[in-house]
């Protein structure tokens, strides 16, 4: 019989889960190992809602393990680290992204790209080598790998870089792996998400044009007033979608729910890049030959590196020169 979740570890711990598909979170008590000498072990004080957290907690990719304590952005203060532990100390910023593992031995980990390891552990709803379960940000404490844990410098502020952990290395990656982040490259950005608003403020800041593409009209104020966006375009306006063709150099697309991609690919230049990043619950239909005669590039991005994000917090002087930083709708406080 399987140790319940509240004794399975030593180190109690408080978080909101869903208990089924309904999408209902409610308090739940489980339990944190003890830090290892490699461990860093941190009081969670912020923690992102991702889309990726509602398709899971509502099992709509068919792979959830219940009870589930989503959130993948979390950011809080070092309260111990173990033995072994070199890069932080009590009291330092800190955060973790969408994984807490990986075989370290596969080619993958040996390029810094563990997101492609054959063994990754993500951060919540999969599990460790031990066979128990892992439990996200949505919850008071955490303990993770050193590997696994990026150093927030102390001027972001928590709030708002928790989303860079997922949200940003997601958009910031392809736009430097594309070559999309110079500037005279015209990037359209689909959605105005939690993804969109990102991409917008990272290549507005790399130099790029940028055209946000929505079904909504109503968000062209935002994308454009609030985020700096050069154009807007309404996908179901046929005229406009028109007009645009053959624009753009490059396309993220952070739509999570089915839509077309053929009048997305009709926007790019010759040898353009559609970059999805969304992901829908159901397959998208992608017509091959626009692609073959247009000699466009279609690719799907799992870009939750660590050594990129490590890169994009701390290297890329864009995050903290550019204010690249979540723009915050709505902050729930939770009382444990």
């Amino acid at each position: 019989m399987a140790a319940q979740p509240e004794f399975e570890h030593p180190r109690k711990a408080f978080g909101w889960a869903a208990r089924d598909s309904s999408g209902l979170l409610s308090p739940f008590k489980f339990s944190r190992r003890e830090p290892g000498e490699k461990d860093v072990a941190f009081k969670v004080l912020y923690c992102g809602i991702c889309h990726s957290d509602l398709h899971n907690v509502k099992n709509e990719w068919g792979t959830s393990i219940y009870p589930m304590v989503p959130g993948h952005e979390l950011v809080g203060v070092v309260t111990e680290v173990g033995s072994k532990v070199e890069r932080f100390k009590v009291g330092d910023k800190v955060g973790v992204g969408c994984l807490v593992d990986s075989c370290r031995t596969c080619q993958n980990c040996s390029d810094n790209l563990e997101n492609y390891c054959p063994q990754f552990t993500l951060t919540y709803g999969a599990k460790y080598k031990d066979g128990s379960i892992t439990y996200g940000g949505y919850s008071d404490s955490m303990v993770a790998d050193e590997d696994f844990v990026i150093r927030i410098p102390d001027e972001l502020p928590f709030d708002a870089a928790a989303p860079l952990l997922c949200a940003g290395i997601t958009v910031y990656s392809p736009l430097k792996y594309y070559g999309l982040d110079k500037p005279g490259q015209h990037v359209g950005v689909v959605g105005l998400g939690g993804l969109g608003h990102m991409a917008v403020k990272f290549a507005k800041a790399f130099g790029a044009k940028v055209t946000v593409i929505s079904t909504s009209p109503n968000k062209k104020e935002e994308a454009i007033q609030n985020l700096g966006a050069d154009s807007f375009l309404v996908s179901r306006d046929q005229d406009q979608m028109k007009g645009a063709m053959g624009t753009l150099d490059g396309i993220i697309d952070t739509v999570s729910a089915v839509h077309p991609l053929l009048p997305l690919i009709a926007l790019l230049k010759y040898h353009g890049k559609l970059v999805t990043v969304g992901a829908p619950e159901k397959p998208l239909e992608l017509p091959i030959f626009p692609l073959l005669i247009g000699k466009y590039m279609k690719n799907i991005s799992l870009n939750k590196i660590q050594h990129k994000t490590f890169v994009m917090v701390h290297k890329d002087s864009l995050v903290q020169k550019s204010n690249i930083y979540a723009h915050l709708k709505i902050k729930i406080k939770i009382k444990s």
